[in-house]
C-alpha cells in the first residue's frame, strides 16, 4: 500500500518509492526557484529491501508516492538452513524468509522476532 505526497513535504528519515522500490530518505537538497522554473529537490535514499542507493530530482511541487511501512512481531515456526517459516502473530499469515546463516544459528523455533513489510516484500529488522 502507498500513498501520494508532494515532494516538498519529505523528510530525512522517512520513506519514499523509487522504481517501484521502497526506500529510506538519507538526505534531501532543496534548490532555490530559478528564473524560468519551480524549486527542485535532490532526494538520496537507500532501499530498504535491497540496499542499494538511489536518488530522484524533481520539483518541490511535484507529486511522489510514499509507502507504508509495518513493523510487526512473527514467531519462528521452523528453521531449513538459511530458510525461516514464520507465522504472522496477529493475522496468523504463513511465509517464508531467506536470512544469513549466522543470523538463522541464533533463532529457535517458537521465538518471536521482529520484521518489516511493505509493498508485499518482507524482511527481519
Amino acid at each position: 500500500m502507498k500513498e501520494q505526497t508532494e515532494v516538498g513535504k519529505l523528510k530525512e528519515g522517512r520513506y519514499v518509492v523509487v522504481e517501484d522500490e521502497p526506500c529510506k530518505i538519507v538526505s534531501i537538497a532543496t534548490s532555490k526557484p530559478g528564473k524560468h522554473g519551480a524549486a527542485k529537490s535532490r532526494i538520496d535514499c537507500i532501499g530498504l529491501f535491497d540496499g542499494v542507493k538511489r536518488s530522484i530530482v524533481q520539483p518541490v511541487s511535484a507529486k511522489t508516492y510514499v509507502p507504508v511501512v509495518e513493523r510487526k512481531m512473527a514467531q519462528v515456526i521452523s528453521i531449513a538452513g538459511a530458510t525461516l517459516q514464520l507465522m504472522d502473530v496477529k493475522d496468523f499469515e504463513m511465509f517464508e524468509l531467506t536470512v544469513g546463516e549466522d543470523r538463522a544459528g541464533s533463532l529457535e523455533p517458537g521465538q518471536e522476532i521482529p520484521y518489516i513489510s511493505s509493498l508485499g516484500k518482507k524482511k527481519l529488522e
